[in-house]
């Protein structure tokens, strides 16, 4: 059956269709819109079909690649690693990158998370034994410079941040920040005209036209990308000179040589030609690792590392006696280890913690969608059937070369046909029971609890193990001493629907997130 049959919302102009309803800061109710009124498959091409999830990202994840839009500016913005890279090239540099993130990785790394997050709880405890009882703090800003150092310390060997006070915050914080809310607003162009001009005469010429342009968005995005390469250039130079010095120079770094960056350098010099990567493409892993890491911590905080944090001790604030229960699930199982920082393994054996956890990245995950583009005709199935515009109910979809497809993470976390009627309450304690057959039955292509929260198939975000842990942590350190409230604020903040999403107050654009802290105890 053709799009042509398929039902869906009237576009509001011929030259961008739908886009700037789907891609703007404010497009929740139009994403919800969309899933009320049409389903889980629109004209447009929208989905969070169950099986049309998994055809598009995982079966045929050869014939939906990302859109050109998408590859030339992480091309141009992070360089040549993994965000950048498409085909064979991207299972290349995946391939190096995946045995980095291995559980074994991730328990060594857990003493230097909890060493990060303690920095992080002294100084806001600091904070309150200087001036009075309850202050109000932006914990978006501090969640933002918490992700960064564990990302510099845990994945790149490099320190960002003392998180001592607000004067310490480093400039790479700001900046991550930044990015994508200048992304979102760039995006049109960013996704439909770049392809078209980003060959045009030689670097040096695209640049100059860049700065000829007065355009203040694209070169805040320059100078973005000149000081995130600066950065990076200069964390790989200093491993580069370690390395050839031996293990000794390579074990005082920061980190120790656990890091990610070290644990792929080596990699990297072991491996056969075939497989090792170009220098400038470790460089690219380098931005790549810091951006997606803060992203997807975000998804758990508001830049993707940041994002997802931040929005969880929101959701804190707003329900005190899930914080409360929480608090409690802490301090019992603390002392049952007397104390001590939990291990991996202890830390991901709180119930309580990991549903909190997945019930936040199921309803509120930082990215709210995925595009795709299909490069060949192709036919997509569906879980549930659809009826057409002529009455005739559609079981599968014939798709033109050429075609966009938007698959909605946000709706598919949210699907009431899988989840059930409280599919949009925040409710943790769905996680301890059994999840309903609708959803196991489903067979949701995500790549973490029957979410799409990281995607599926071979572009899943590879650092999600990463973003777990830093989440747990964090959350845990914190919420066991101190109590999170919501602030006078707090009627005016919204959450803005960016790549990431991200809390603003009022008409202010700049992303910041007030709340009150005290101690709990």
């Amino acid at each position: 059956m053709g799009m042509d049959k398929l039902p869906g919302p009237g576009s509001p102009s011929w030259v961008t269709g739908n886009f700037q309803q789907v891609f703007n800061p404010s497009a929740w109710g139009f994403h919800e819109f969309l899933a009320e009124e049409y389903g889980s498959m629109t004209r447009a091409l929208y989905t969070f079909d169950a099986k049309a999830m998994h055809t598009v990202l995982v079966k045929e994840q050869d014939v939906f690649e990302e859109m050109d839009g998408f590859i030339q500016s992480n091309l141009l913005i992070f360089g040549d690693g993994l965000v950048g890279a498409v085909g064979n090239r991207h299972r290349k540099q995946r391939k190096m990158l995946s045995p980095v993130f291995s559980a074994a990785h991730m328990r060594e790394m857990t003493p230097t998370f909890f060493e990060i997050s303690h920095k992080l709880n002294s100084a806001l405890k600091d904070r309150l034994q200087r001036g009075p009882s309850m202050q109000e703090v932006d914990i978006l800003s501090w969640m933002g410079r918490t992700a960064l150092e564990i990302i510099g310390q845990a994945g790149l060997g490099c320190s960002f941040d003392s998180l001592t006070d607000e004067e310490c915050s480093h400039p790479y914080s700001e900046i991550m920040k930044q990015l994508l809310p200048t992304l979102m607003r760039m995006q049109f162009y960013r996704l439909n005209v770049l392809p078209y001009v980003s060959w045009i005469g030689t670097p040096g010429f695209r640049r100059s036209m860049v700065n000829i342009l007065p355009w203040k968005d694209l070169h805040r995005l320059r100078d973005m990308i000149d000081y995130m390469h600066g950065i990076a250039e200069g964390i790989y130079q200093e491993k580069k000179r370690a390395l050839r010095m031996g293990d000794e120079a390579v074990a005082q770094q920061i980190g120790g040589g656990k890091d990610l960056m070290s644990i792929l350098m080596k990699e990297n010099m072991k491996a056969s030609d075939e497989d090792r990567l170009q220098d400038i493409e470790v460089i690219g892993q380098v931005i790549a690792l810091a951006f997606l890491l803060q992203l997807f911590s975000y998804r758990a905080f508001s830049t993707v590392d940041e994002s997802a944090m931040a929005r969880l001790l929101h959701l804190l604030a707003e329900h005190l006696n899930v914080q409360d229960r929480l608090r409690e699930e802490l301090i019992k199982a603390k002392h049952e280890k007397d104390g001590e920082d939990f291990s991996y393994d202890t830390l991901n054996a709180l119930p309580y913690l990991d549903a909190v956890c997945r019930e936040t990245l199921r309803l509120y995950p930082p990215a709210s969608n995925v595009v795709r583009v299909a490069r060949q005709d192709a036919i997509i199935p569906l879980r549930k059937p659809v009826v057409g515009l002529d009455g005739t109910e559609m079981h599968e979809l014939a798709v033109p070369s050429g075609t966009t497809v938007f698959v909605s993470i946000f709706n598919a976390n949210r699907n009431p046909d899988l989840w059930g009627k409280d599919a949009h309450e925040w409710k943790p304690e769905r996680w301890l029971s059994p999840l309903p057959e609708s959803l196991v039955d489903a067979r949701v292509p995500g790549v973490y609890s029957h979410l799409m929260t990281f995607i599926g198939g071979g572009r899943s975000c590879i650092g999600f193990k990463f973003s777990q842990l830093e989440m747990k942590v964090v959350i845990s350190t914190l919420v066991e001493t101190l109590r999170f409230t919501p602030s006078n604020k707090e009627s005016q903040i919204f959450w803005q629907m960016n790549a990431a999403s991200a809390p603003v107050v009022g008409k202010d654009s700049h992303p910041q997130l007030p709340m009150n802290i005290s101690l709990a105890r």
